[in-house]
């Protein structure tokens, strides 16, 4: 009798196995991914070949779409992504399927590919937007514990820089810098997000802090929640500071797992850039917790 159980079981899984293996066939199938290529080239994200094929040109067309349409920043077909897009989910899952994260959030961050012209207005300064900063693990999101002022930037923060200003950057420009570091928060190599620090950062409630101290910080922020999904919750506001700077802040929404342990909810989160060459760097980070 426990040999019928066991048989009986061994099918079930079996079947489960089957069932999700044509499930990942597919949503990888040429056809699926033809239509969801087909649908982010109408919408002016994607304007690579219509070929079927999951590629680097695809991923970041993904992300763009995840990022202006608030969908978990991904970069991939996933379940909520593909059910916008009446699609098939595909998720990658080879190593270097994962490893294209890495490839996708860099050159979002370097404004590759923008096949949209839409909000590609300077920024203009939008109203003062002062949030009352609270102390998080990380750089990305985590429920907020403790109230704090932002400290005024007295003393210089980062490098030195006699590069173009920020002011000449657009909404949507802003909007890709904004999503390439939260999908770099997930990205296999822990920390990958230092990257857009500068060598020395207003810290929220820390101060002034160095870069390779956010890393460790950031490392021990994934050790505690493996398992991190982020979305933006609406849209950035953008701010011109003096100099090379502009204050940036956005709606970002979060949920943590470790195991049984979860937690979520949704933040507002300030992030203040300055240009250095054609690229942005973060001199001061802060959040709080939204209403």
């Amino acid at each position: 009798m426990r040999f019928v159980f066991l048989a009986v079981a061994i099918g079930i899984v079996f079947a489960r196995s089957v069932s999700a293996d044509e499930n990942v066939r597919a949503g990888w199938a040429e056809d699926n991914v033809r239509t969801v290529q087909e649908k982010l080239r109408d919408g002016g994200f994607y304007s690579g070949a219509i070929d079927g094929a999951y590629s680097s040109d695809l991923a970041l067309a993904l992300t763009r779409y995840q990022i202006r349409n608030g969908l978990p920043i991904t970069g991939q077909l996933d379940a909520e992504t593909s059910k916008a897009l009446d699609a098939k989910p595909a998720v990658a899952t080879t190593p270097t399927d994962r490893s294209r994260s890495s490839e996708t959030w860099r050159r979002l961050r370097a404004g590759e590919q923008e096949t949209s012209a839409k909000n590609n207005a300077p920024v203009t300064p939008s109203p003062g937007v002062e949030p009352s900063p609270a102390r998080v693990a990380s750089a990305q999101s985590s429920p907020a514990s403790s109230d704090a002022t932002i400290q005024p930037e007295t003393q210089p923060i980062g490098s030195p820089s006699t590069e173009r200003s920020t002011t000449n950057m657009s909404t949507e420009r802003l909007r890709d810098y904004v999503g390439a570091f939260v999908l770099a928060g997930l990205d296999p190599h822990v920390g990958s997000e230092t990257d857009f620090f500068a060598e020395r950062v207003q810290y929220y409630d820390e101060g002034v802090i160095l870069r390779e101290k956010i890393r460790k910080d950031l490392q021990r922020y994934a050790a505690h929640w493996p398992e991190r999904s982020f979305w933006l919750d609406g849209g950035i506001t953008a701010e011109p500071q003096n100099g090379n700077r502009v204050r940036v802040t956005f709606p970002l929404r979060y949920e943590l797992r470790n195991g049984g342990k979860h937690s979520s909810g949704k933040i507002n989160k300030t992030l203040v850039l300055e240009a250095a060459g054609d690229d942005l760097q973060i001199v001061s980070v802060n959040e709080r917790k939204s209403d």
